[in-house]
């Protein structure tokens, strides 16, 4: 049995500011049309990217210094919109391992945790520092420490907030609903036994 606890998260950060960013902007509807997720990860972002670089700039997800980040640190509301599934999955599969922000859509945030990807918030005042530590240190490491509720960079550490379900479905390794089933696959196939159909 694997163990599938979420207790901390340590990585590089990748720094995404501005409120809003919906689930549209997250993952283009033109990649949902698939029967798995696999290949969702080409999608981020695809078409905030593309105007950016007809622009002659660059995207958060297309800065070098940004590469193989995996902790996505963003402003409020992250991932309102439509409820698609599709945005942390893309996110998840990009390698992403924790987003730390203001706020959450409430929808994204579930998804995300079905994921065991957690949604990690800050005080507006802390995002703001957080990101700017980050932006000009992008080759520190970021620590999101789920099980003590805090995120630190280097010597500055910041009070985080994870609602106690999330958090005890994190730290516990009970988000994962398939690997709970299959790790008490006997007690499944005992009670489809006695089933009448």
């Amino acid at each position: 049995m694997t163990d599938s606890r979420v207790l901390q998260i340590l990585g590089r950060g990748l720094v995404m500011a501005g409120p809003d960013v919906d689930t549209d902007r997250i993952i283009p509807a033109r990649f949902l049309k698939t029967v798995t997720f696999d290949g969702l990860e080409r999608g981020v972002f695809a078409d905030d990217r593309q105007a950016l670089r007809d622009a002659g700039r660059q995207h958060p997800f297309d800065r070098p210094e940004y590469s193989g980040a995996s902790v996505l640190i963003v402003s409020k509301n992250f991932g309102c919109g439509s409820s698609r599934e599709h945005a942390p999955q893309a996110l998840s599969r990009w390698g992403i391992r924790a987003i730390v922000g203001e706020s959450f859509a409430e929808i994204f945030f579930t998804n995300a945790l079905m994921l065991g990807l957690p949604c990690v918030s800050l005080s507006e005042s802390g995002i703001r520092d957080l990101m700017a530590r980050v932006e000009s240190a992008p080759a520190s490491e970021v620590v999101v420490d789920v099980e003590h509720a805090c995120v630190s960079l280097g010597p500055q550490v910041w009070p985080s907030f994870v609602p106690p379900h999330a958090k005890d479905a994190l730290t516990s390794g009970h988000w994962d609903g398939a690997g709970l089933l299959l790790e008490r696959y006997d007690e499944v196939e005992a009670t489809a036994s006695r089933l009448p159909y």
